[in-house]
């Protein structure tokens, strides 16, 4: 009786298998340089501007979703870091919607490759981040990007993904490339012509380093979306920003990195921050993204370059307080043993820095005098160390899917992926 119930169960597995059409993905972080702050259209998620930004390398920041698709589902479902979420929230239907809707044109144009059966089967979600979710970090932006490419990936669709992206999370189809993208704000009622669109590919500026100085991995009080509807109704900074500011910057910012000018970059990208942060303030009432830590690390970036009389880092934040540091590779090594001096981290073990190599240098007094900052112990959490990385990425090992034969998450994928 034994041997007959194990035979059924292996039979019943393999039934599964065979039923079960399972895709597992991974997209990338995404850093504005030129932020994206407002929206035209709050349902198609149109900008009031356009914007640019880099792609983060997945080896560092990324998030990992499984969907699969059966006949045996009940209804769609959703989990996110291991807990179920709200499935018909409207960013979440309208991506799905989006998704199935192109799948029913390809198969009423008569694609013999669709699977016409499998369009009516409901899906179920899995989505792990291996970094803070909702702390400035862009998650919802890789969250939504691998949203959609893995479904676009389960239902075989092809072609331009990032203005569905987009409905998800306005910045996710940035995700959708890999190395320089920009988002083109369009002019169309419908958005047809708000798409993202590579810059430059990653490997384009090879020197080029990212460290990520985490000082808070807290939700935010005041969230990206509501944000920006108070400062659309309220600044009139951000429209100034927007009409006037912006385009010239998305011209100078292209050039400057078509033709690798840190200082260019560099110059721009903490201008942009700055001006963000200070429409945030301009808002009524004002939003405070940025605290204590992210000001000393504004300082300490400035009071670094006026040393050596050039600009070797810059600075960006988005919405949050952990800040997003540019350098070039051979920088690295001494603005690591800077910040680690200036915010002392906890020496109950743990690892400071993760993420790329970096090796030890010792710093001159005189630059520490330069400086001349107070220390602030355990200001920053720890740094990530990365570069510029590709877009999504398909999984080919079936042993990483986030969702078991059964289609219902693994115990390994009820907790967030932890950052290597």
């Amino acid at each position: 009786m034994t041997n007959f119930r194990v035979q059924f169960k292996q039979i019943q597995t393999e039934f599964n298998m065979d039923k079960l059409n399972v895709v597992t993905c991974t997209a990338p972080v995404n850093i504005a340089v030129i932020k994206y702050w407002g929206k035209r259209h709050e349902e198609l998620i149109l900008p009031i501007n356009s914007s640019l930004s880099v792609t983060l390398h997945q080896d560092q920041l990324k998030t990992t979703t499984t969907v699969a698709t059966s006949r045996s589902f009940l209804e769609d479902r959703i989990w996110l870091n291991g807990k179920e979420e709200d499935i018909t929230h409207p960013r979440l239907q309208s991506c799905l919607r989006e998704i199935r809707q192109l799948a029913k044109k390809r198969r009423n144009d008569g694609d013999p490759s669709l699977d016409s059966t499998s369009l009516s089967h409901k899906v179920h979600i899995c989505s792990v981040n291996n970094f803070p979710t909702a702390a400035g970090l862009a998650s919802s932006a890789a969250g939504f990007a691998c949203l959609v490419y893995t479904l676009a990936r389960v239902f075989d669709i092809e072609g331009e993904l990032s203005g569905i992206a987009r409905q998800g999370s306005g910045s996710a189809c940035r995700s959708l490339y890999g190395g320089f993208v920009q988002w083109i704000m369009g002019q169309q009622e419908d958005g047809r012509d708000s798409l993202a669109q590579q810059v430059e590919q990653e490997t384009h500026w090879p020197d080029l380093r990212i460290l990520v100085l985490v000082a808070s991995a807290d939700k935010k009080t005041v969230g990206s979306t509501s944000g920006m509807q108070t400062s659309v109704k309220t600044s009139c900074l951000l429209k100034h920003r927007a009409e006037s500011v912006v385009p010239e910057r998305m011209v100078e910012m292209t050039e400057a990195i078509r033709r690798k000018d840190f200082a260019a970059f560099a110059e721009l990208t903490m201008k942009d921050s700055n001006q963000f942060h200070a429409t945030c303030l301009d808002t009524y009432p004002p939003i405070f993204y940025l605290n204590s830590v992210s000001q000393k690390v504004i300082s300490l970036v400035h009071q670094y370059n006026r040393h050596y009389g050039e600009t070797k880092v810059c600075y960006t934040f988005d919405a949050g307080p952990n800040a997003v540091i540019f350098t070039l590779q051979q920088h690295v090594p001494e603005f690591v043993q800077v910040v680690q001096n200036f915010f002392p981290p906890e020496t109950s073990g743990g690892q400071f820095v993760k993420g790329l190599p970096v090796d030890h240098v010792a710093l001159s007094e005189e630059l520490k005098k330069a400086i001349g900052l107070e220390p602030t112990p355990k200001g920053i959490s720890y740094i990530i160390s990365t570069k510029a990385g590709p877009g999504p990425q398909v999984v080919e090992n079936a042993a990483q899917h986030l969702l078991g034969l059964d289609g219902w998450p693994k115990k390994s994928a009820r907790c967030p992926a932890a950052l290597e």
